[in-house]
Protein backbone atom coordinates (compact mmCIF):
# COMPACT_ATOMS: atom_id res chain seq x y z
CA UNK A 1 0.00 0.00 0.00
CA UNK A 2 1.26 3.46 -0.88
CA UNK A 3 2.15 5.87 1.86
CA UNK A 4 -0.66 8.26 2.84
CA UNK A 5 -0.77 11.53 4.72
CA UNK A 6 -3.58 13.10 6.74
CA UNK A 7 -3.21 16.86 6.65
CA UNK A 8 -4.87 20.20 7.13
CA UNK A 9 -3.97 23.50 5.53
CA UNK A 10 -4.63 27.21 5.58
CA UNK A 11 -4.52 28.91 2.18
CA UNK A 12 -3.56 32.60 2.07
CA UNK A 13 -2.34 35.04 -0.58
CA UNK A 14 1.12 35.94 0.77
CA UNK A 15 4.12 34.46 2.53
CA UNK A 16 3.92 37.30 5.06
CA UNK A 17 0.35 36.35 6.01
CA UNK A 18 1.31 32.65 6.24
CA UNK A 19 4.25 33.51 8.51
CA UNK A 20 2.05 35.69 10.75
CA UNK A 21 -0.54 32.91 11.14
CA UNK A 22 2.18 30.31 11.83
CA UNK A 23 3.50 32.55 14.60
CA UNK A 24 0.01 32.84 16.16
CA UNK A 25 -0.29 29.03 16.11
CA UNK A 26 3.17 28.72 17.71
CA UNK A 27 1.94 31.06 20.45
CA UNK A 28 -1.07 28.89 21.24
CA UNK A 29 -3.77 29.68 18.67
CA UNK A 30 -5.61 26.64 17.33
CA UNK A 31 -4.73 25.59 13.76
CA UNK A 32 -8.41 24.82 13.09
CA UNK A 33 -9.56 28.23 14.38
CA UNK A 34 -6.95 30.01 12.27
CA UNK A 35 -8.08 28.00 9.22
CA UNK A 36 -11.72 28.95 9.79
CA UNK A 37 -10.76 32.60 10.17
CA UNK A 38 -8.10 33.05 7.46
CA UNK A 39 -8.16 30.27 4.83
CA UNK A 40 -9.46 31.11 1.36
CA UNK A 41 -9.96 27.38 0.64
CA UNK A 42 -13.42 25.86 1.25
CA UNK A 43 -11.69 23.36 3.57
CA UNK A 44 -11.20 26.26 5.97
CA UNK A 45 -14.79 25.83 7.15
CA UNK A 46 -13.84 22.45 8.59
CA UNK A 47 -10.62 23.65 10.19
CA UNK A 48 -8.58 23.16 7.03
CA UNK A 49 -8.91 19.38 7.17
CA UNK A 50 -8.02 17.66 3.89
CA UNK A 51 -8.39 14.08 5.13
CA UNK A 52 -6.12 11.32 3.86
CA UNK A 53 -4.38 11.54 0.49
CA UNK A 54 -1.75 9.59 -1.36
CA UNK A 55 0.81 10.20 -4.10
CA UNK A 56 -0.70 11.99 -7.09
CA UNK A 57 -3.69 13.44 -5.21
CA UNK A 58 -2.30 16.96 -4.66
CA UNK A 59 -0.26 19.49 -6.66
CA UNK A 60 3.44 18.45 -6.71
CA UNK A 61 4.84 21.14 -4.38
CA UNK A 62 2.18 20.50 -1.74
CA UNK A 63 2.54 16.74 -1.98
CA UNK A 64 6.34 16.84 -1.77
CA UNK A 65 6.16 18.98 1.38
CA UNK A 66 3.49 16.78 2.99
CA UNK A 67 5.37 13.54 2.38
CA UNK A 68 8.74 14.92 3.52
CA UNK A 69 7.44 16.46 6.77
CA UNK A 70 7.02 14.73 10.10
CA UNK A 71 3.77 14.24 11.98
CA UNK A 72 2.92 17.48 13.79
CA UNK A 73 5.05 19.70 11.55
CA UNK A 74 3.59 22.96 10.24
CA UNK A 75 5.35 24.11 7.11
CA UNK A 76 4.79 26.91 4.62
CA UNK A 77 4.51 25.87 0.97
CA UNK A 78 3.87 27.92 -2.16
CA UNK A 79 1.75 26.49 -4.99
CA UNK A 80 -0.13 27.92 -7.95
CA UNK A 81 -3.05 28.46 -5.55
CA UNK A 82 -1.12 30.65 -3.11
CA UNK A 83 0.67 30.10 0.20
CA UNK A 84 -0.28 27.17 2.39
CA UNK A 85 0.37 26.46 6.03
CA UNK A 86 0.46 22.70 5.93
CA UNK A 87 -0.11 20.69 9.10
CA UNK A 88 0.80 17.01 8.88
CA UNK A 89 -1.70 15.31 11.18
CA UNK A 90 -0.76 11.67 10.63
CA UNK A 91 0.93 9.24 8.23
CA UNK A 92 0.34 5.62 7.32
Amino acid sequence: MAKQVSAAHILVDSEKKATEIKEKISNGSSFADMAKKHSSCPSGRKGGDLGWFGPGDMVPEFEKAAFSAKKGDIIIVRTKFGWHLLLVKDMK
